[in-house]
C-alpha cells in the first residue's frame, strides 16, 4: 500500500495515474496474478475509507513487462471520456527504449504494417500492407548511448499490439531484456526496458492540459541514462 503512494504520479477526485514497475499486470489474466488495479483499488479503500468494492477504470495498457505511466479513473464519466481519447489521436504518447543497436538514422518515422498472432502473443512488422495487417507509425529519435547500449525516444502515433517492440526488431534494434523479439538474454526481473516516459492529454473532466512524467525504474542501466537526462 506504501509502496503504491509513493508511485502516485496524479491523482484527484477522477484520476489516479501511477508509475508501474516492469512486470505488474494492469488488469487481470489468466494467470491470477494479483494486479496494480488490486493494489490501487486497496489504497484507495483504505486511504479514504471507502466501504464495500471500489470502482476503477481503465481506460489503456501497458504490456505486463513495461514499465511506466498508467492512467486510471476513480468514476466512470472519466473513463467513457478518456475511452474516446485514448481511441483517438489526442493523447501524446512518448517512450523510452534501451536498446542494443545503434540505429541507422539518429532520428526517424517508422511506419510498419503489423500483424498480430494472438496464439503465441507476438506481432510482426512488415514493410508493406499485408492481408489483417494494421498501420503502425511511430517517431524515433537518439537521445542517448552508453558503451554497450543506445536510449531511444519515442513518440507513439497508433496503438497497436506490441508496436514499439516489433517496429524496433523490424530494423535490427531489440529492447533490453526482450527475449520474445530478439534480445538474447532476459532482465533479473522478467521485464524489459521499455518505459512510458510520458503523457500529455486533456482532463477528461476539467478540461486542463495534463502533462506526466514518469522516471524509470531503479537499475544500472536506467540510472545511468536518467543521469544523462537534462
Amino acid at each position: 500500500m506504501n509502496d503504491i503512494k509513493s508511485r502516485i504520479l496524479f491523482e484527484d477526485n477522477h484520476l489516479i495515474i501511477i508509475n508501474k514497475l516492469p512486470g505488474e499486470l494492469v488488469q487481470g489474466d489468466e494467470t491470477g496474478d494479483v494486479t496494480l488495479a488490486d493494489k490501487i483499488k486497496e489504497y484507495l479503500k483504505v486511504t479514504y475509507n471507502k466501504p464495500g468494492n471500489v470502482y476503477l477504470g481503465i481506460p489503456h495498457r501497458l504490456d505486463r513487462p513495461t514499465s511506466g505511466i498508467v492512467v486510471y479513473t476513480k468514476t466512470e464519466k472519466a473513463l467513457i471520456r478518456l475511452n474516446e481519447a485514448f481511441k483517438g489521436s489526442s493523447v501524446k504518447k512518448t517512450y523510452w527504449a534501451v536498446v542494443d543497436n545503434m540505429p541507422k538514422k539518429s532520428e526517424s518515422t517508422l511506419i510498419h504494417y503489423i500483424v498480430r498472432n494472438s496464439a503465441n502473443n507476438k506481432s510482426v512488422a512488415y514493410p508493406k500492407e499485408i492481408k489483417g495487417s494494421k498501420l503502425a507509425r511511430l517517431d524515433y529519435k537518439l537521445i542517448g548511448k552508453s558503451d554497450k547500449y543506445y536510449l531511444l525516444e519515442i513518440a507513439l502515433h497508433t496503438g497497436r499490439h506490441h508496436q514499439i517492440r516489433a517496429q524496433l526488431a523490424a530494423i535490427g534494434l531489440h529492447i533490453k531484456g526482450d527475449l520474445k523479439y530478439g534480445f538474447p538474454r532476459s532482465n533479473p526481473d522478467g521485464g524489459i526496458h521499455l518505459h512510458a516516459r510520458k503523457i500529455v492529454f486533456t482532463h477528461p473532466v476539467k478540461k486542463e492540459e495534463l502533462t506526466i512524467i514518469a522516471p524509470p525504474p531503479h537499475d544500472t542501466v536506467w540510472d545511468y541514462f536518467a543521469s544523462q537526462d537534462n
